[in-house]
């Protein structure tokens, strides 16, 4: 029988082999758990990508989707690596310089509203205006308050966006006529498969008539309230390099009484009218980035009077052809731009013909960062009410360019010009409208920004007096 201490020695000898052996399988599990981790989160070499600039020499940052901010990283052979790089590389800009700030990035957050996001500015601006024609002039000052605001779902398919405006204004002093205005419209966009996309919409305008429009009323203490009804449907579908759309809009348009300086009131009903317009277009994808189309259009406009007041049937119809080019070179450049010929055929053979030249179109160009241009162009007709008169068709350009000169102030320079073009025959004028106009937004915070501009209005016309309009004004703007 062995003595009690050798026993002891044999126990414990035991007991340091287990503990060894313990301890070898602890370090085996933990080297086997390291390289399982260092596969699921791989790191590369080479090229890193920090923010939206692009650096060499370090690794990528890849963030862990299970820890956030958290970073992991292991070493690929260059093959997978190359691949990685590839698959997970940031969108770079055009011309690889970095990428612009995030344009909602400082902005107001909105108010979440269920699954919508309700982005609401009201604004208050104290302006002082001077019109003058011909000889004669009058000066006003006045307060104009502006509700506007954006209200944009967040769904996995489809959209739904609201975007509304409306500007109310109280003279304080002087003389000269309250110009309100309304705007609202509603888009609906169905996500009907990967290739086809429908599009719903709907909206509403409201307007005083611009007392130097040629169809102003010349002795009326306060113009036509214009109201304006719109509807629309459009399916866009891509089948392979063509894609192909077609739509359908309704507009309506009332104008309200006149309320003449001998305490009298006018009717304008016989101007009021429906248009319908039937739309189609088809272009080839040269490129994604260059997409050139054809368009096509017909339309028909009623009025709710056969006749007018001086007997003329004003209805007519429509038709249209353009030819153009989409496109789409990033946050650089992007937009479309179409010639093409358009006609008005009046029920009435005494009103004759309206056609022309039509120039569409719309172009957002960032020269640099931080800086955005805009050209827009439209050509549109404008009924007459001047017996025999049938009306003008008008081309407008249109350039708004904004720029950042730090990051919580904007500076915003706009200008128009707008051509009426009525026919040889008739005894109305052929009038030029120049619009130009300088602001900057100062942004105290994200929720309140001061805003000031300038505006300056002249109208030219080939038989008339010109008339000038100026306009100073300096607000606060609170967002949410």
């Amino acid at each position: 029988m062995a003595p009690r201490f050798s026993r002891s020695i044999t126990a414990g000898a035991s007991l340091a082999r287990k503990r060894a052996w313990l301890l070898a399988g602890c370090a085996l599990l933990f080297a086997h758990t390291a390289a399982a981790q260092s596969l699921d989160a791989p790191q590369a070499t080479g090229t890193a990508v920090t923010g939206t600039a692009t650096e060499t020499g370090a690794s990528p940052a890849i963030t862990d989707p299970q820890t956030t901010g958290a970073v992991a990283a292991s070493d690929l052979p260059p093959a997978l690596d190359e691949d990685f790089n590839r698959l997970n590389r940031r969108e770079e800009t055009i011309d690889g310089l970095r990428t612009r700030i995030d344009p909602e990035a400082g902005q107001a957050s909105g108010i979440r509203i269920g699954s919508f996001v309700l982005k609401p500015a009201l604004s208050e601006t104290l302006n002082h205006e001077r019109q003058k024609t011909g000889g004669t002039s009058q000066s006003r000052g006045f307060l104009e308050t502006g509700l506007k605001g954006s209200l944009t779902s967040d769904w996995s398919r489809h959209q739904l966006s609201v975007i509304g405006e409306g500007i109310l204004q109280d003279n304080l002093s002087g003389e000269g006529e309250e110009e309100p205005r309304a705007d609202v419209d509603a888009e609906l966009r169905l996500d009907l498969s990967d290739e086809t996309t429908a599009k719903l919409r709907a909206g509403y305008s409201f307007e005083r008539e611009d007392a130097n429009d040629p169809n102003a009323i010349a002795n009326a203490v306060e113009q036509s309230a214009v109201n304006t009804y719109r509807l629309g449907a459009a399916v866009e579908r891509d089948l392979g390099l063509i894609r192909g759309s077609v739509g359908l809009d309704f507009e309506r348009q009332t104008y309200g009484d006149v309320e003449l300086d001998n305490g009298t009131t006018l009717s304008q009903e016989d101007r009021d009218r429906n248009t319908g317009t039937l739309t189609g277009r088809l272009g080839y994808e040269l490129s994604p980035a260059l997409i050139p189309f054809l368009e096509a259009s017909a339309g028909k406009s009623i009025y709710d009077l056969r006749r007018d007041t001086l007997g003329f049937e004003r209805s007519y119809t429509t038709y249209a052809g353009r030819a153009g080019m989409e496109v789409d070179l990033g946050e650089k450049l992007n937009g479309e731009l179409a010639l093409g010929y358009e006609t008005f055929r009046f029920d009435d053979d005494r009103l004759g013909d309206l056609s022309g030249l039509s120039v569409d179109g719309r172009v957002n160009w960032s020269p640099q960062r931080g800086t955005d241009v805009l050209f827009g162009l439209l050509t549109y007709l404008d009924p007459s009410t001047t017996a025999g008169n049938p009306g003008s068709i008008n081309y407008e350009l249109t350039n708004i360019i904004t720029h950042q000169l730090r990051s919580s102030l904007v500076a915003t320079l706009s200008n128009s010009l707008t051509l009426r073009d009525f026919p040889s025959d008739t005894a109305a004028s052929d009038e030029t409208t120049w619009r130009t106009g300088a602001g900057l937004t100062w942004d105290m915070s994200r929720y309140l920004a001061l805003t000031g501009d300038v505006s300056y209005e002249r109208t030219n016309r080939d038989v008339g007096p010109s008339s000038d309009t100026t306009r100073v004004g300096v607000g606060l703007t609170l967002r949410r």
